[in-house]
Formats: C-alpha cells, sequence, structure tokens
C-alpha cells in the first residue's frame, strides 16, 4: 500500500528540482565569487522507525482491554522546515526544525482471556520543536547534531480490534476506535543525529544549494506519549534535508582558492574504495565482431591472427584457445585478444559442424575494389584448405569502403589514417543462425560471441579515481603530488582529462592501507598556478574469498552513444533476465584513441548510461527494484582501457561498455 506521505513527497522533490534548475538559468552569466553562506534555509523530509516498549492497557476511561500490549513498531513521516548556522570558518553551529513528527505504529497481537486474537493501532503525532548544536569533527561536509526535542502532541487516537476466539468460528469482531486517556501534551525528549552535506553549488553562485542526507536517534527516555501505565517510544529517523543560502561576494575571487591565488573555479575530490577482498572468477560473454583487419599494402591475412595447420584443426577447441596463442599480444587483455585472434578459426569450427551455414566475404580498400576482393579470397582460401568448407558456401566481392564505414562525411579528425586503417577489412556476414548472435539476423548480423571463464585482477572499481570539476576549461594540464604519513611523496602526470586512475597497488605497494595528503597541481592557460588539496585513506585490493559474475560487452561503432536496435533487443531479453535478485551490476564505458581526450571521455559516460538505461527499461518492466548499479566513463585512459590501441582491432575493441554483474554475497 503506498504511503500516505508519498504524493507531498513526491511534489517536494520535483519543486525542488524546478527551482534548482530556475536559479541556475539566471546565474549561468555570474562570474563573481562568494563565500560559503553562513545561513541556510530549507525543509528536512524523513521517515521515522518507532518501536513501542512497555505496557498499554486501560485505553481510556472507557475502555479496557483484558490483556496488555507490550511492544510494538510503526513508520512514520516527519517534515520539518529548517535554518541553520554556521561560519565557514567555524566548526560549530546552530540548527532549528519545526514541524510534523509522526510516532504512528502498529502493537503486536496477542491473545486474551479468551483466546482471541487483539490488534491495537495508533496515529500518535505531534508538531516537534527540535534546536540544536552543530559540529563538524573533520575537515569534511560530515557533522554531528545534538540537542532537546519538544513535541506538542496533535492525534493521540487509536484502533482496538478482537477478533473471535478460532474455535468459535461465527462470533462477532470487536471494535473499538477512540483516543487515548490521560495523553501527554507536551513532551520533551532528546535527539542526537549525524549528517553530510552535498554542495549542489559552486561558489560562482550568489544562491547556493546544498543537499544533506541524515540519521537520528531519538531514545525512549522523556518519550512517554501517556502519564498512565509504561508506554514509551524510541525512534530512529532517516531523511534528507534540502536546504539553500546566500553567500557574501569576495572583493578578490582569489581568496576562495584554497592555497594558492586562481581566477577559476575548480573543486577537487579523491574517491578511494573500501576494497573489500575478493577473488572474482568472471565467465565472460566475449563478442565477436565480423572483420578481419589486413595491414596496408598487403591483402595476406596478418601474422597477428591465428593460423592453423590442416592437421591442428582436430585439436581446435573453442573454449581452449590459450593453446592457439597470436604471435603478438600488447600485454592488456590477452586472454580476450587470443579469443578475437583465432576468428577465423572459429568461424572455421562452426561452418564445419553446421554444413548448411554459408557466409559472405566482402573485402574494402581504398586501393579499389580488385585489391578488397583479393583480400576477401584469401580469407576464402584459407577456410576451404584448412578446413575443407566447401567453396561454394562462401562467396567473395570488393568494395572501396564497408558498408559501415568509420569514415563518414563530416567526420573532423586529425587521426583520418586511423580511421581509414579501420576500414581496410574484411567483413564476415551470414543468414544462417547457427552462426550469429541472438536476435541477430541479415548480413550485417555478428557472430555468436564466445564463453570464456577467468579470474579477474584488480577490478577496475578497485581504483582510486582523482576528479578536477571544471578542469577542461580552467588548465592546461594538472599534475599529482601524493604524501604519505612518513612524508614520502609520489608525483603523478600531467593529466589532460577532469578524471584519472590508478591503481592502488601503484600508490600503496605491499602495504595494506595507508592515509595520504593529495595535492592537485593545475596550470592555467594564463601560466597561473592553481593548488586544491584532500585526505584520503587508501585500502590495497588483495584476492580474499571467492565471488563469481558475469560479464557481458556491447560494441559501439566509431562516435556512437546509442546502440543499435538488437543490442538494444539483446540487453532486454538475454542480459537483463541473468542479472540475480539484490545483484549489482558494474557499468564501465571505454572509446578508442582517436578524437579529442575530453570529448572520449564524455562519449565513454553517454555509452555506459545508454547501456544503464536500456538495462533499468526492462527491469522497471519486470517490476524491478532490487538492482544497484555503479557507472563509469574511462575514455581512452590507458590505465583502465580494456585493450591496446595499435591495431585497429583492438581500437573497434576498445568503443565499448562493458557489464559486470555481481551477485548479492
Amino acid at each position: 500500500m503506498r504511503a500516505p506521505f508519498t504524493k507531498p513527497l513526491k511534489s517536494l522533490l520535483i519543486g525542488g528540482l524546478l527551482l534548482l534548475s530556475a536559479q541556475a538559468t539566471l546565474q549561468a552569466q555570474n562570474n563573481d565569487t562568494y563565500t560559503r553562506p553562513s545561513w541556510y534555509f530549507g525543509v528536512g523530509v524523513g521517515a521515522n522507525y518507532n518501536d513501542y516498549r512497555g505496557t498499554t492497557q486501560q485505553l481510556n476511561g472507557e475502555f479496557t482491554e483484558p490483556a496488555g500490549f507490550n511492544k510494538g513498531n510503526g513508520l512514520g513521516l516527519f517534515l520539518a522546515p529548517m535554518v541553520e548556522f554556521h561560519k565557514p570558518t567555524s566548526r560549530w553551529g546552530v540548527m532549528l526544525q519545526v514541524g510534523y513528527d509522526e510516532r504512528k505504529g502498529q502493537f503486536d497481537e496477542i491473545k486474551t482471556p479468551c483466546n482471541c486474537p487483539a490488534d491495537l493501532s495508533t496515529d500518535l503525532s505531534y508538531i516537534t520543536v527540535e534546536p540544536s548544536l552543530r559540529f563538524q569533527p573533520f575537515k569534511s561536509n560530515f557533522y554531528l547534531y545534538g540537542g532537546p526535542r519538544v513535541a506538542f502532541n496533535v492525534n493521540n487516537s487509536f484502533n482496538y480490534t478482537q477478533g473471535p476466539n478460532p474455535l468459535t468460528p461465527g462470533a462477532a469482531t470487536t471494535e473499538v476506535k477512540g483516543d487515548f486517556s490521560e495523553a501527554n501534551k507536551t513532551i520533551i525528549s532528546m535527539q542526537v543525529g549525524a549528517g553530510y552535506d552535498i554542495q549542489l553549488s559552486s561558489d560562482k553562485r550568489h544562491t547556493q544549494y546544498v543537499i544533506s542526507p541524515f540519521v537520528a536517534f531519538h531514545p525512549y527516555f522523556g518519550q512517554e506519549p501517556r502519564s498512565v501505565e509504561t508506554w514509551t517510544v524510541s525512534t530512529v529517523r532517516a531523511g534528507v534535508a534540502f536546504k539553500f543560502g546566500r553567500g557574501k561576494l569576495v572583493s578578490n575571487p582569489a581568496t576562495a582558492m584554497i592555497i594558492a591565488p586562481a581566477p577559476v573555479d575548480v573543486k577537487f575530490t579523491v574517491t578511494a574504495p573500501a576494497n573489500v577482498p575478493v577473488e572474482r572468477r568472471v565467465r565472460e560473454t566475449f563478442p565477436l565482431r565480423n572483420y578481419v583487419f589486413f595491414d596496408l599494402g598487403s591483402d595476406e591475412i596478418p601474422n597477428r591472427y591465428v593460423l592453423l595447420k590442416k592437421d591442428e584443426v582436430k585439436d581446435f577447441k573453442e573454449d581452449q584457445l590459450e593453446v592457439m596463442s597470436p604471435k603478438k599480444l600488447t600485454g592488456r587483455s590477452d586472454r580476450e585478444m587470443e579469443v578475437y585472434y583465432n576468428i577465423l578459426n572459429i568461424l572455421g569450427d562452426r561452418m564445419s559442424k553446421n554444413p548448411a551455414s554459408t557466409i559472405r566475404l566482402t573485402g574494402a580498400s581504398m586501393q579499389g575494389k580488385d585489391d578488397g576482393l583479393a583480400m576477401a579470397e584469401n580469407v576464402k582460401k584459407y577456410l576451404v584448405d584448412i578446413f575443407a568448407i566447401a567453396p561454394a558456401r562462401i562467396t567473395t566481392e570488393g568494395r572501396i569502403k564497408p558498408r559501415i564505414a568509420s569514415e563518414t562525411p563530416g567526420v573532423k579528425t586529425d587521426d583520418l589514417a586511423l580511421i581509414r586503417e579501420g576500414d581496410r577489412r574484411v567483413s564476415i556476414s551470414s543468414t544462417s543462425p547457427a552462426l550469429l548472435q541472438e536476435f541477430q539476423s541479415g548480413p550485417e548480423g555478428s557472430l555468436k560471441p564466445v564463453n570464456i571463464l577467468n579470474q579477474e585482477v584488480a577490478p577496475v572499481e578497485s581504483y582510486v579515481v582523482f576528479n578536477v570539476d571544471g578542469a577542461n576549461e580552467a588548465f592546461k594540464s594538472w599534475s599529482l603530488v601524493i604524501t604519505d604519513s612518513k612524508g614520502v611523496v609520489q608525483n603523478y602526470g600531467p593529466y589532460t582529462l577532469e578524471t584519472t586512475s590508478i591503481a592502488g597497488k601503484t600508490i600503496l605497494g605491499t602495504t595494506p592501507s595507508g592515509d595520504y595528503h593529495v595535492t592537485m597541481v593545475g596550470t592555467t592557460k594564463a601560466g597561473t598556478i592553481v593548488k586544491k588539496e584532500a585526505d584520503v585513506h587508501m585500502v590495497l585490493w588483495t584476492p580474499g574469498e571467492r565471488e563469481e559474475g558475469m560479464r557481458y560487452s556491447v560494441i559501439y561503432e566509431f562516435d556512437e552513444n546509442e546502440v543499435i536496435p538488437l543490442y538494444t533487443k539483446y540487453l532486454t531479453e538475454v542480459v537483463t533476465p541473468k542479472i540475480p535478485v539484490g545483484g549489482k551490476v558494474i557499468i564501465h564505458g571505454h572509446s578508442d584513441i582517436i578524437g579529442d581526450p575530453a570529448h572520449n571521455q564524455a562519449l565513454s559516460l553517454a555509452r555506459a548510461n545508454d547501456v544503464k538505461s536500456i538495462i533499468e527499461k526492462a527491469l522497471a518492466k519486470a517490476g524491478r527494484t532490487d538492482v544497484n548499479f555503479e557507472i563509469h566513463g574511462f575514455g581512452e585512459d590507458k590505465g583502465v582501457s580494456p585493450f591496446g590501441n595499435k591495431y585497429p582491432e583492438e581500437r573497434f575493441y576498445n568503443r565499448t561498455v562493458i557489464i559486470d554483474i555481481i551477485p548479492k554475497k
């Protein structure tokens, strides 16, 4: 059943978002700098979990039920306007909340002397006044608060129901409604809590907005709803506060920087995950791009592809490709590249097992159709000579550009040679379902993927992430100076993107954990040095308990951030149903190195969110809300890129979104 405060809460959230949007539009051109506000005004919204203890039997002067109720619980709404005062330079401050506070609940069912079940519920509620002292124990946005609570009763109604004896089914049910007698009109108790301020506005905004998740505890002492009997209420409250305030104009914007003067505004954050030890075994569904790429000036199959001898065919197994290793590997994701460089052997083996299947080989070459046809004929010759595929099952053709070309009209990039290198290829197409991925059909359908079981070491979500929000506009480049508790300094960079990820092992070495002081040193386009600081605790990722997950990949075309319709169907009908109840889905997008790094960073995140949106829609259609998502966009970051970028097949595979499905522990 929908909670009675769902609609007002939803309206409040929507109204807050509209207010934020309108304010952002009005102040979009403001170049002044402001301090953080000292006064904040807003509203707190939350839910009370109420725990009942003690005895309740005499409900009012007219009715005493046969047996006492002793415990119960329930959920109620908390909604209160609020005001806060705390100077930006001080850790101390004060808060005041005045609003509506429900302590409603349902007592546990009891048996009366007639062996009849009895229930008691109440809509107990108050107008609450909660002044608090506020304290920030650390140099962060985390704060503690506490103080008295003065509550004025506005509802003390009850609903008592006594059912018939189970042995006398026909007997009537007794229901009594009324108000508790001897109700305390005023309650004086206490409350303590903690919250975290999340800044939604930069110091370029005169009016600044904050959202603050919070949790509070209201102990039982002082919380007696009535002056008779022993009924007490303890409450745990969780919610979020929406606040806004107006800062003071800074006469010299440079004074707003942490260390050095700067005419720019950036926000520096460091995120280091907890890194719970896990040995993750990943059952990966690895997609096969239906292309064989050729080197410029040659129509021979490159020697980086695994080419078997005829007597080796009988030993070839698709699920044991490690024995058929390519001659050259980049050192990154070797296991997956072993799969791809065996594409001709996988194709030959599948065609041998499915004698009715046929394929078309289309060679594309900027040097002319004849060169493209020669490339296709060499692939055909290999399949015929080594796997004994009947020549009539393979047709060939030559083209200048492939049907799905990376180089399209309007492409603006300094890396045109790399794009054209990717278009020099033989495309494998088929209409035989036995060769194709689920739901794929037509001449451009992808080949059926390969399943791999491997062990993942230090997953990307265990990396330390350094983010400089606004670096693209503010800096020419930025670097990191990381100092441990013993004063040992490490230097990283320079970087040009807003985000970089560094493996914890690179920083920690063999140290299990440590506290670090991080200084971001940015150089503006005008040559000014800007510094920002942050403290972070890092934990080394180490193998531990075994956890098995599933991995799927979606391949995107050059510079695209929306999957083709067939991949939408694949994500909806194949991938989503395999997400276990309570599971976690980690989605990380990537790009190749072609184009502007900042554009590729945004492109990779857009790809990851595209996949998330498709999966969320499929889950919602199934009525599921139990899945947690973690989204990353890594762009062309070489530290976490799935593959190298030396060969066109590696760049094609880097235009990807990887989906890790982790079961609930």
